[in-house]
């Protein structure tokens, strides 16, 4: 509201002065009585779409187990059960003791005004609140009663900051350092609260969301320009019209990305290839890498330099000495890649 009402100002502050010395320049738009309109209506559409990403968010949180409380709601804790709270959530502590952990994010005391350290014990009354992108772990010492309002998940098993709560990918588990770095930067959701089903196909539209969240979630004005990707409902559509409008991704003549099809080895590395260019990164690539590789005749004319690229970067690193390009690419794989390109070209 304080950034639409300076902007209001200078609408204001213009129309008193145009083409003075304060304000010397005169747009087509002002002369024509419609530049205050034309303002308000892109602020208009570029806060819709900061609420919609926003939204999105709690929406992802809620399909994997969070429930929702409208208004502060009594839960009972007994001696090492957690509850799970994400951005926007807040716990009052009534009774027993419990202690705060969180790996990402910032949780504030709402009551004191002050930004709480990981690791403290909650004080009874005050009101503990989770702010954008933060997840936070509240165990109970003994048994406690609390209220919760937002979105929370009851049950959680208790967890060191960094850990992931996957009972599926055990910590010997060759993608262990890659899932932790997926959910931990919430890049990934596991399929259920405990379960991250690392050997599951990921389909078009779930890698470009990972990458659209790789990227920040920042704001999209939909454009309508895709043919199946219409439903604003649908969890990859802000995702895919952003990669869209930054070039990373192909449709075909009919204008269609097939967003629910399983995705291709090949396909994530020219995603990605055309992610790094966009990101102004180092293109280059060795031939000699690319070549060392057994099947490399397999790949697509379309993905030969994307694959170059990122067997070059260790970010396609292969799958028992191939690379393999025509396989789907399973939850873990996915993981892999993107830990590697953030620890071999950055973020």
């Amino acid at each position: 509201m304080l950034v639409l009402i300076l902007l209001l100002c200078m609408v204001t502050v213009s129309a008193s002065s145009p083409g003075s010395a304060e304000d010397p320049l005169v747009s087509r738009d002002y002369l024509n009585n419609i530049y205050a309109a034309r303002l308000l209506t892109e602020i208009r559409d570029r806060f819709d779409s900061v609420a919609k990403a926003s939204l999105s968010r709690l929406e992802d949180m809620y399909r994997i187990g969070y429930s929702y409380a409208p208004h502060f709601t009594d839960i009972a804790l007994s001696a090492g059960e957690a509850v799970m709270l994400t951005m926007g959530s807040s716990f009052l502590l009534l009774s027993g003791s419990a202690t705060l952990t969180y790996a990402d994010g910032t949780v504030i005391n709402i009551s004191t005004g002050s930004e709480v350290p990981a690791g403290s014990s909650l004080v009874r009354h005050q009101r503990y609140f989770c702010t954008e992108d933060t997840s936070a772990l509240i165990t109970a010492n003994a048994a406690s009663a609390g209220q919760v309002d937002g979105y929370y998940r009851t049950g959680a098993t208790a967890l060191p900051p960094g850990r992931i709560p996957f009972t599926d990918v055990a910590r010997d588990n060759w993608a262990y350092p890659a899932v932790e770095f997926v959910f931990n930067n919430n890049l990934f959701v596991g399929t259920s609260p405990t379960i991250f089903s690392p050997n599951s196909s990921m389909t078009r539209g779930m890698f470009v969301t990972v990458m659209y969240r790789f990227e920040g979630r920042p704001p999209v004005v939909p454009n309508g320009g895709l043919v199946d990707v219409s439903n604003p409902a649908r969890y990859y559509y802000e995702p895919i019209i952003w990669a869209n409008d930054i070039g990373i991704i192909s449709v075909d003549s009919g204008g269609r990305f097939y967003p629910d099809d399983r995705i291709t080895r090949e396909h994530m590395a020219d995603i990605m290839h055309k992610y790094a260019a966009y990101k102004g990164r180092d293109m280059s690539s060795s031939t000699a890498a690319f070549n060392a590789f057994p099947d490399n005749g397999s790949v697509s004319p379309y993905a030969l330099a994307a694959m170059r690229w990122a067997v070059t970067w260790q970010i396609i690193r292969g799958s028992n000495g191939r690379l393999r390009p025509l396989n789907s690419a399973t939850r873990a794989e996915v993981a892999q890649i993107f830990l590697n390109y953030y620890e071999n070209i950055g973020r």
